[in-house]
């Protein structure tokens, strides 16, 4: 799952798509490690009071949760109603500053501690005005809008109600986001050209696709029986002209924006430390993508030595395929060669399919509890396709009755290797995203905010340990794929040296190319789309690496304290089904595990 975007693309793309999922009927275990519901009362209201706040905020997130009002409305993204939230968000802090942690139960501070991390980062977060940066190389508010549509479904004629509320409110949220990125164009706080034309070229696409067509009419295909057919008629026909009348002229004045205004303001060097604040703005990403302090410098540091130490092994894997070259050579051979690529679309999700499958085969060995959410295999949209990463999850909720969905990128077959699949199936899939955004999602017992927390460097972080989970799992089955897997983990790597060094150390777009091109076997292809994507979202990219270092050393911490005690899927339940934690926290948390599960018992 990819939340926690920017600006208004972020926010639906994020909320309305990032949540992971499993094919499995109910859980295999009993939950065995559930926390226990709030005891201490002062901070039960406290966080009473937030869950309102927070439902009021994001009622994407809250429809997902269930609350069918939540369904007709769309967040606030304009700058006044951001800066109202200041009063509200500091009042919460005061209160949950004022609870002493001594008094609390391990489960209550733990809370408590998240609750201030989250409050103190969003008051950061306002002060920098993140928000001019309304638009990435993903594109802007109808993309997000688009995703939106895709995990709407509609039931009953209240759905239907609630469907063309929010596409009523539409106009809205495209005006906010058009005011903030004018905003960020009169303070200096512009994404780079590449970005902008990236942007352009789906705001063409929007703009231009015919009304039959339109993604945001995808909810109304399929109306339930329930509903009349004259009924059906004037539903679909409301809808339409909601779209022809108020959308599509925001849609133009958006790309008109797009090339008459931020395309001529548009510098050619990349980074955000070389604007107006940015490097301030940089570290606070940094910070709350990895919930870390690690600056800049320091991620760059890891970066390099991750890169050498996976360096290493993949000569070792290169030569087990029976490659007696030089590693430029094998990397040619693995972007060029058919061997390794899908004949067609249709060839391709059937792998991906397979692949998904024979992963759910292995959890039960590794997991004590699965969700109950199932997911399905799905091609990326092809509208949204050329500018779209090889795969990603959209989150799903058992409560409105839609799976997740691991989406894979049939398009440019000659860019989507085989070898990598695998690697990209455990990430997105199982036991990667769906599984553990399901868990959390489904973690009842834990207080609202928890079940809808995004914590990137966990959720991300988990994503690439799941990865690495395939070599446990006997998943990889040649060489060549099991190269492929440390190429994954290599672009991981990579990332943490190509974004602090655009953004911070102010590199080229060349010299950040160079790490992945020299080091990975990723499709050129797909170099140039991750690229653009580390541009115009500053920090993301450094919270993978960064998240999967710590999951791992928390395990070797618990294997070596447990010994022949360990339990995989004791520690998978702990790590997972209350949901994700800042890494500090999680630390400590699981140390406490470690701690009880090596006692003696009674």
């Amino acid at each position: 799952m990819k939340r926690a975007m920017i600006g208004a693309a972020a926010l639906l793309t994020g909320l309305a798509g990032g949540l992971p999922t499993l094919a499995q009927t109910p859980p295999v275990a009993p939950r065995t490690v559930a926390a226990p519901a709030v005891t201490d009362a002062r901070l039960a209201r406290v966080l009473a009071d937030y869950e309102a706040y927070l439902r009021a905020k994001d009622p994407i997130t809250a429809g997902l949760d269930g609350d069918r009002e939540a369904l007709a409305r769309l967040p606030d993204l304009s700058r006044a109603g951001e800066l109202a939230r200041r009063a509200p968000i500091q009042a919460l802090l005061d209160r949950t500053e004022a609870i002493a942690p001594a008094r609390l139960s391990a489960a209550d501070a733990r809370n408590r501690t998240f609750l201030l991390f989250l409050l103190r980062r969003e008051l950061e977060g306002i002060a920098l005005d993140t928000n001019r940066l309304a638009f990435n190389s993903e594109g802007g508010y109808g993309q997000s809008a688009a995703y939106l549509a895709s995990s709407t479904r509609i039931a009953s004629r209240a759905d239907a109600e609630a469907w063309l509320a929010r596409l009523e409110g539409l106009p809205r949220l495209y005006d906010d986001t058009l005011a903030d990125a004018r905003r960020g164009l009169a303070t200096g706080l512009v994404q780079p050209a590449s970005v902008v034309e990236s942007a352009i070229q789906l705001a063409r696409t929007d703009a231009a696709q015919p009304l039959d067509g339109d993604p945001l009419l995808k909810p109304f295909a399929d109306l339930p029986s329930s509903i009349t057919a004259a009924d059906q008629a004037a539903l679909r026909e409301r809808a339409r002209t909601v779209i022809t009348d108020s959308i599509v002229p925001r849609r133009q004045a958006w790309l008109a924006f797009l090339t008459d205004e931020a395309a001529p303001a548009a510098p050619v060097a990349p980074g955000l430390g070389l604007r107006p604040g940015g490097r301030d703005m940089y570290a606070y990403f940094v910070r709350g993508f990895t919930t870390t302090d690690l600056t800049p410098d320091q991620i760059h540091q890891i970066g390099i030595q991750e890169v050498a130490r996976i360096r290493a092994r993949m000569e070792t894997e290169m030569r087990a395929a029976g490659w007696t070259g030089d590693f430029a050579g094998f990397l040619s051979f693995l972007r060029t060669d058919p061997q390794f690529y899908a004949t067609s679309r249709e060839d391709l999700l059937e792998k991906a399919s397979e692949m998904a499958k024979r992963a759910d085969d292995r959890l039960p060995a590794l997991f004590g509890t699965l969700p109950r959410l199932p997911y399905g295999v799905r091609p990326v949209p092809r509208a949204i396709e050329d500018s779209y990463t090889t795969g990603r999850y959209n989150g799903g909720s058992m409560k409105t009755g839609v799976a997740g969905g691991y989406m894979v990128n049939t398009s440019h077959l000659d860019q989507r290797p085989l070898y990598e699949l695998p690697a990209l199936t455990l990430h997105e899939a199982v036991p990667g995203h769906h599984l553990q955004i399901a868990l959390q999602q489904e973690a009842e017992d834990q207080p609202y905010f928890r079940r809808g927390a995004d914590v990137t460097a966990f959720i991300e972080g988990w994503g690439l340990y799941s990865e690495y989970l395939g070599e446990e799992m006997g998943f990889y089955r040649t060489p060549y794929e099991r190269f492929g897997r440390l190429s994954y983990e290599m672009w991981r790597a990579c990332r943490l040296v190509a974004d602090t060094g655009l953004h911070w150390m102010g590199w080229s777009t060349e010299q950040a190319r160079a790490c992945f091109r020299d080091n990975s076997a990723l499709a050129p292809l797909n170099i140039e789309t991750e690229l653009q994507r580390y541009i115009g979202w500053p920090g993301q990219a450094t919270a993978y690496k960064i998240g999967e270092i710590r999951l791992r050393a928390i395990r070797a911490r618990a294997e070596a304290a447990l010994g022949d005690r360990f339990d995989i899927r004791a520690f998978h339940d702990a790590l997972l089904v209350d949901g994700p934690l800042p890494l500090d926290l999680l630390d400590s948390r699981m140390d406490a595990w470690i701690a009880e599960a090596k006692a003696p018992p009674p």
